[in-house]
């Protein structure tokens, strides 16, 4: 409750960044639908632990135990070390990484950069990650007030998911960010794209399922899915501590399959609109 009155994020360890429309703090890490589990609507909520994801994909890239520093001070930290490091680029890290400004095309920024530093050769490798997680339609508001006030009690609201944004806008972007990905010298592993596992879910199932998706090893063309959820023994967990969370799905594809499953569009059957009108006329 001391959280929520303070209106602090413990995974940023400050105020919540999250904000509605009218300014006002969110402190909506996840939204419950009515008929399915929690769903994680927050990005940061994903950096728990630590920013465990990070750690999850540097120990895939790069092997386990590397240490981290932010990314500007990588090449200094490894000489002092006297070992290979992962400088980090990203939010409240090494910062974000200045890439040209390109207009009337897509966008090619990620949300982290990882990069492997040697003491001797300086930049070995880097790989790329996009942390996605879903925006929400309606409102949550009076949810949100109820949640606030000390007997925190629970609303319903009219707030929902925008699944849509998985076929408008998620999608399209992995496979533009893979292209341009694939064409770096350095980018040896592909791109990285950490969700919630019902976002990955919504993924495959705009795919066709992933049996469509070919799995393949790390390689420049590899899009690599890491799905989290809260742990299976959440109920578990003591009143006022964070649910952890659980890797719970793990595929790498390549950015090829990806565009070929997403441009195979499974078309209803014929004369569905013809059948519809016959039937609002009353003539089947």
């Amino acid at each position: 409750m001391r959280a929520a009155e303070d209106k602090h994020c413990p995974y940023l360890g400050e105020t919540c960044v999250k904000r509605l429309s009218d300014g006002t703090i969110s402190g909506a890490c996840a939204l419950k639908p009515a008929k399915s589990g929690p769903v994680i609507c927050c990005p940061i909520r994903l950096y728990a632990d630590d920013y465990r994801i990070i750690r999850d994909v540097a120990d895939r890239a790069f092997g386990p135990g590397m240490d981290f520093v932010p990314g500007p001070r990588a090449r200094m930290e490894s000489k002092k070390l006297g070992r290979p490091v992962v400088g980090v680029f990203g939010k409240r890290w090494g910062g974000e990484l200045r890439l040209p400004q390109r207009q009337g095309v897509g966008g090619y920024f990620v949300d982290w950069v990882l990069a492997l530093v040697d003491p001797g050769i300086g930049l070995v490798e880097f790989v790329a990650i996009e942390v996605q997680t879903i925006d929400t339609t309606g409102n949550y508001r009076a949810s949100r007030l109820g949640l606030l006030d000390p007997s925190r009690h629970i609303v319903n609201s009219t707030a929902g998911l925008n699944w849509e944004n998985v076929n408008k806008r998620i999608i399209p972007q992995l496979i533009y960010k893979g292209q341009v990905l694939q064409r770096e010298e350095g980018c040896k592993k592909g791109l990285f794209f950490v969700c919630p596992t019902p976002v990955y879910q919504k993924v495959m199932n705009r795919l066709g399922g992933q049996a469509g998706l070919t799995t393949f090893h790390l390689q420049p063309a590899a899009i690599t899915f890491l799905g989290y959820d809260y742990a299976s023994d959440a109920a578990a967990v003591q009143p006022g501590a964070s649910v952890p969370l659980a890797l719970e799905v793990e595929h790498t594809t390549t950015v090829y399959k990806l565009q070929e499953r997403f441009s195979n569009i499974e078309l209803p059957e014929a004369n569905v609109y013809r059948n519809a009108i016959k039937i609002a006329l009353g003539e089947v």
